[in-house]
């Protein structure tokens, strides 16, 4: 599976709630020593950290990830996890969550 990454935190996080909460911004001044790359500033995002396509959208379980709408898209999954669409109503969401339990497949969320 997916090589553990480094945390990408945001320079001078510690000084400000505000900026802690705000996530990633990559370092731009002139002086700026995560931007130049020192040892203890702070790992910077690089397309080397990205994983392998065979191991692309699976989840750390293993399993294929699989969004799914509607009972048409449930009943062609085999063999990998499930995830339930966000804009599913409760009724739908839990009469789906019943089938896939009878298929022994892996509910996400």
């Amino acid at each position: 599976m997916k090589a553990k990454i480094p945390s990408f935190v945001r320079q001078n996080r510690t000084y400000k709630k505000r900026v802690a909460r705000t996530g990633w911004r990559k370092p731009r001044g002139i002086d700026n020593k995560q931007r130049i790359q020192w040892k203890g500033q702070g790992a910077l995002p690089k397309i080397g950290y990205g994983q392998a396509n065979a191991t692309l959208h699976f989840h750390p379980s293993g399993q294929a990830e699989i969004l799914v709408h509607n009972a048409g898209e449930l009943s062609k999954v085999k063999g990998a996890a499930v995830r339930f669409a966000g804009s599913m109503g409760r009724k739908k969401y839990l009469a789906l969550k019943k089938k896939a339990a009878e298929m022994k497949l892996k509910v996400l969320n």
